[in-house]
């Protein structure tokens, strides 16, 4: 029992699946940022096409 138990302390695998998760969220709230940013820009672009034809 001591064994099973000294091996899950030192098991790491965890930690790193957790590091990954972290980056991966960092990237997705990035992109989220950016496409959002785009998007206010395109629609504004949209409006001011849309405005010029009528």
């Amino acid at each position: 029992m001591r064994r099973l138990l000294a091996r899950f302390v030192d098991d790491e695998r965890g930690a790193t699946a957790i590091e990954y998760c972290i980056i991966a969220a960092g990237l997705s709230i990035v992109i989220v940022t950016a496409v959002s940013g785009i998007g206010t820009v395109l629609s504004g672009k949209f409006s001011d096409v849309s405005t010029s034809i009528k």
